[in-house]
């Protein structure tokens, strides 16, 4: 496993933001680990979370200026961190996140921040993709500005995990949009940083028995 992705997994863990138990997903399902950027508190926590998502902005999008979305609520601090990140190394992007309810007095509407312009390009970035769901609503939020695409979306934890088919969550979102979902690491990094310490075989059993269900075929 590459350097960065245990780097990476090391954070999530020692942050709160991934634990393994018994949780429910906002798919619905019932999943033996639980990624929740909700549990980031700290600003020394969101700048580190910023530059795991800059690193990877910059390895798959490159120096080209976007702008980067937010969903509320989680996103919204994994945009702000993650603009502030590009920014310290060069690159000044916009960002902007939604309400989930429109305003109607002062500004108005159901954005935040930067409202892109026609012709530009929007990067979601959220915490993870389960079955979808989350990507969906926020592809019908962004619907509403004209002639704007979404060039990507960058999440934490790709979790291998069937959506509506066999094939992952993550590929279905890209054959229904149009554009490409990279994720920082994936479960079977996961599965094998913690197979590196014999006390988290349990685990690691729970994990696989439940991708052997629930994990994608393709």
């Amino acid at each position: 496993m590459e350097g960065y992705k245990r780097e990476f997994i090391k954070f999530l863990e020692g942050a709160g933001v991934l634990k393994f138990g018994d949780f429910t997903a906002k798919s619905g399902r019932k999943i033996p680990y639980f990624i929740n950027a909700g549990d980031i508190k700290t600003g020394d926590q969101i700048a580190k979370l910023g530059e795991f998502y800059a690193k990877a902005y910059f390895e798959k999008v490159g120096n080209k200026r976007t702008v980067l979305y937010g969903p509320a609520y989680k996103g919204i601090s994994i945009a702000v961190s993650s603009s502030i990140a590009l920014s310290k190394e060069g690159l000044d992007v916009p960002f902007f996140f939604n309400r989930k309810e429109a305003k109607d007095h002062g500004e108005g509407g159901v954005f935040v921040g930067y409202v892109p312009k026609a012709g530009e390009e929007v990067v979601i970035v959220e915490d993870v993709i389960t079955a979808g769901t989350a990507i969906r609503e926020s592809m019908a939020i962004l619907s509403s500005l004209e002639d704007v695409k979404v060039a990507a979306t960058f999440v934490m934890v790709d979790r291998k995990e069937k959506g509506k088919t066999d094939k992952s969550a993550m590929a279905e979102v890209e054959e229904e949009f149009g554009f490409p979902v990279y994720s920082v690491v994936d479960v079977y990094d996961i599965i094998e940083y913690l197979e590196e310490d014999e006390a988290n075989a349990e685990n690691v059993t729970r994990i696989k028995n439940y991708l052997a269900i629930n994990g994608a075929k393709a």
